[in-house]
């Protein structure tokens, strides 16, 4: 009974390591992954470019004034940029694998743009929301921030993959020290569900050859991240009721 087992064994792992995804490789290495891995990650932000560019829209036609419509071009453009830059990445890594240079370019693109996600999605709350004396330098100091990150990965991309990580981790919580302190708390507990799952989607962003469509996975926490944040923003700082007056900026 043993040898039948054994062999549904081998079979299990040829599927594992051939079908859906390549071994682990060294920290100096970047993973490759599967045709089918390629599909996922490339479907997983794909699907959500129209979404991302109609919420924009929906954003914009309820802008009242000028900080309204400016946080919903900057936040929208954030949110667009994200999904169309990684699905051009990994459709150039999956198709195009062989031009160096291009793969490259749009490797650190996709990097780049998550630093301005980042602080795109942070804009409507920073612009629209009453800030105290000091943390009114937060609306400036988060641009900063992704400048930095920018020109980190364009001098270091992959060279340091764990401080890269640490960066968007910084990026990502400090500027809500500042949200948690406003005193308008409507829409927190989104912000909060919707931060747990970027925290989630890291442990699937750093398991490539370990879980089969770790990147893949990663993107659909991105995702649900995003919906929970956009909808949140939508909710509290553009549909709010008329007779709620907006503080000013």
């Amino acid at each position: 009974t043993s040898q039948p087992l054994l062999l549904s064994f081998q079979v299990c792992l040829f599927i594992r390591a051939v079908l859906f995804m390549n071994n682990p490789v060294p920290p100096n290495k970047r993973y490759q992954p599967t045709e089918y891995e390629h599909a996922a990650n490339c479907a997983t932000h794909a699907l959500w470019i129209i979404p991302s560019l109609l919420g924009s829209s929906v954003l914009h036609f309820q802008s009242e004034d000028q900080w309204e419509r400016l946080s919903a071009w900057v936040y929208g453009a954030g949110l667009s940029s994200l999904f169309i830059i990684s699905t051009l990445f990994h459709t150039v890594a999956w198709k195009k694998s062989h031009l160096r240079s291009v793969e490259h370019c749009f490797h650190m693109c996709d990097r780049m743009v998550i630093y301005f996600f980042i602080a795109a999605s942070y804009a409507p709350w920073l612009n629209l929301r009453e800030l105290g004396p000091w943390a009114c330098h937060m609306r400036w100091l988060v641009w900063v921030m992704a400048s930095f990150g920018t020109t980190y990965v364009f001098f270091f991309h992959e060279r340091y993959k764990i401080m890269e990580l640490i960066c968007y981790t910084v990026m990502g919580v400090f500027p809500a020290l500042v949200i948690l302190s406003m005193p308008e708390q409507a829409g927190l507990c989104e912000l909060l569900v919707g931060g747990a799952c970027y925290s989630l989607g890291m442990v699937f962003f750093k398991s490539d050859g370990i879980v089969p469509f770790a990147h893949a996975i990663w993107h659909l926490f991105v995702a649900m991240g995003a919906a929970i944040h956009y909808y949140a923003i939508w909710k509290y700082l553009y549909a709010q009721p008329p007779n709620q007056i907006k503080t000013s900026r």
